[in-house]
């Protein structure tokens, strides 16, 4: 269930969509939105691992409302669960729209997923988290 009133977790990232990351439709592109989650998801997860980790898996991806060119992105994280070796993160973004001018409340989701990520050692081999 989405709640539209406030971002569940911290925030991570936070960025401008720009023109360069649009589809075809004026849009930004949904892949630049899952990159951004993902840069997002390793920081967090570097974080509680101590150490390098790699993406494994995204799991139930929604896209809720498209981002305009000129929204301020905002990517938050928590915790879902953890293993031996892997942390799974809820993301969620968020958009603030700086065309609105001076309402600095104004924002609203328009993305989430689950991430899972795997530390690793300097091998490329799984690791314990720290």
């Amino acid at each position: 269930m989405i709640d539209q009133s406030h971002p569940r977790g911290t925030m991570v990232l936070r960025t401008l969509a720009m023109p360069k990351d649009t589809n075809p439709n004026g849009d930004i592109f949904g892949g630049w939105i899952m990159a951004q989650m993902d840069i997002a998801g390793g920081i967090l997860a570097k974080e509680i691992a101590k150490g390098r980790v790699v993406t494994v898996a995204v799991n139930s991806m929604r896209f809720i409302r498209p981002v305009n060119v000129g929204d301020v992105v905002c990517c938050y994280g928590d915790v879902v669960k953890t293993g031996t070796t892997s942390v799974t993160l809820h993301l969620q973004v968020w958009v603030k729209p700086l065309w609105h001018g001076s309402d600095t409340e104004l924002r609203w989701q328009v993305t989430e997923a689950d991430f899972t990520y795997v530390a690793i050692d300097e091998h490329g081999n799984k690791r314990p988290l720290s």
